[in-house]
C-alpha cells in the first residue's frame, strides 16, 4: 500500500535535513511530500536538490506563506492525484517522533483516520510552558464539548488518513488553518461515519526554529467548533 507522508514547512531547513534522511531510512517504502510557503532559508531549494537524487522526495513549492491548513489541501490533493493509498502528516521539527509512525501503520489497517493524542492515558507532552499546555488541553475539552466529538486531542497534526477520507471531502471548501483545521477534518470524517481511533504519542516542543502559533489561530478555533455543530445540524458538512 502506497503512503505519502505529508509536511508542511516555512523557515525549517534545520529540522529538514535531519527529518528527511531519518524517515526515508526508517520507512524505505514511504513517500515524503515537503509543501513549503517560499521560505527565506532556502528549504525549498534544499528539498528540490535532495528529490533529484532519490524520487521518494517530492515538493509543492508556494510563492507566498498561505498557512498550514492550505498546505496540507495541497498535499492531500497531491495523494489523491498520484495514487497513495494512505497519507499520514506531521510537523517538521520533531515534536512529532518519527519513531512513532510504525504504530500508525498498524491502526491505519484497521481504522479510517487514526489520530495521535497527547491526552489520552494522561497527558504526554514534553517541554511546553504551563499557559500554553493548558491553553491546549482545555482547547480540546472544548472542542469536545461543544461539537459531541468523542476526540480527546482534536487539535494535534500527527495523523494518518486512508484514502477513502480524503476522497470523501471536498477539499476545495477547506480553508481553516491551525487548530481549526485538525479539529474540521476530525469532525467531518466522524459525521460521515468513518472509523476514527486514537492512539498515545508524546508531543516534545520544537529545539530548532520558531513556533508558528498565534492569537489568531486560537481565535479561528473557539469558533470554528460552534461553525462545525451548526453546520451538522443543518447538513451542510462537506
Amino acid at each position: 500500500m502506497r503512503t505519502l507522508i505529508i509536511i508542511p514547512t516555512y523557515n525549517e531547513i534545520h529540522n529538514i535535513r535531519k527529518l528527511i534522511p531519518e524517515l526515508l531510512e526508517m520507512y524505505p517504502h514511504i513517500d515524503v511530500l515537503i509543501v513549503d510557503d517560499n521560505s527565506p532559508d532556502g528549504t525549498a531549494d534544499y528539498v528540490k536538490k535532495l528529490g533529484e537524487e532519490d524520487p521518494r522526495i517530492k515538493l509543492i513549492w508556494r510563492e507566498k506563506k498561505l498557512g498550514l491548513g492550505t498546505a496540507y489541501v495541497a498535499g492531500f490533493k497531491y495523494m489523491l492525484q498520484n495514487g497513495y493509498d494512505y497519507s499520514l502528516q506531521m510537523d517538521a521539527d520533531f515534536s512529532h517522533d518519527p519513531k512513532e509512525i510504525a504504530q500508525f501503520f498498524v491502526r491505519i489497517k484497521e481504522y479510517d483516520l487514526v489520530i495521535g493524542s497527547r491526552y489520552i492515558y494522561g497527558v504526554r507532552v514534553i517541554n511546553w510552558p504551563i499557559r500554553r499546555l493548558l491553553l491546549s488541553y482545555f482547547a480540546n475539552l472544548y472542542t469536545r464539548v461543544i461539537t459531541g466529538m468523542p476526540v480527546k486531542d482534536g487539535t494535534g497534526g500527527f495523523k494518518c488518513f486512508r484514502r477513502k477520507v480524503l476522497e470523501s471531502v471536498n477539499l476545495d471548501s477547506i480553508h481553516s488553518n491551525g487548530y481549526s483545521f485538525q479539529i474540521e477534518m476530525n469532525f467531518i470524517a466522524w459525521k460521515k461515519g468513518f472509523r476514527l481511533i486514537e492512539i498515545p504519542i508524546t508531543f516534545v516542543d520544537r529545539v530548532e526554529g520558531k513556533s508558528k502559533m498565534s492569537k489568531k489561530i486560537v481565535r479561528e478555533a473557539i469558533f470554528m467548533v460552534w461553525k462545525l455543530r451548526l453546520k451538522s445540524i443543518f447538513g451542510l458538512l462537506n
